[in-house]
């Protein structure tokens, strides 16, 4: 069973999207027995649940006619939450001179865990200050890399 590729799906919301200043920072597809198509919104200041609903009304016929599935499927709208990753750019510039927190896949200098201000991204890797030094991590050896929640 095919459905249609993340990418396209998102390049043909953006538009809905950025029309209340929103942001489309990912979508999740599932097929078979409860299908389910979930896009997860973002804008500056957050999404409420008003936006949420105002954004599944405005793409829920236009879907239809994309015809993501062959099937039924189940449309989610959602916030990506506070401990999301950070994968665009736009994420990266918005998080500069906060405190992140970095998972690695592997182990660098005996760690794969680090914690310490975003000050730099280029596209291919992101400058943290940690205890006072900047580390150099390339975004291919990240697993994950989010805002610090602090508590």
């Amino acid at each position: 069973m095919n459905f249609i590729e993340k990418q396209k799906i998102i390049d043909f919301l953006t538009p809905y999207a950025e029309s209340i200043n929103a942001e489309i920072i990912d979508v999740e597809l599932k097929s078979g027995k409860n299908a389910y198509l979930t896009v997860f919104l973002d804008t500056e200041t957050g999404v409420d649940l008003d936006t949420l609903e105002k954004f599944h009304n405005l793409i829920n016929a236009p879907l239809d006619e994309l015809d993501p599935y062959p099937q039924a499927y189940t449309l989610n709208v959602s916030s990506p939450g506070v401990d999301r990753p950070l994968k665009t750019e736009r994420d990266f510039l918005r998080k500069m001179g906060k405190l992140v927190e970095v998972k690695l896949y592997a182990n660098k200098n005996g760690k794969k865990l680090y914690e310490g201000v975003l000050k730099a991204y280029n596209g291919d890797s992101v400058t943290v200050e940690i205890s006072g030094k900047d580390v150099i991590f390339k975004l291919e050896e990240i697993a994950k890399i989010c805002e610090a929640i602090i508590f």
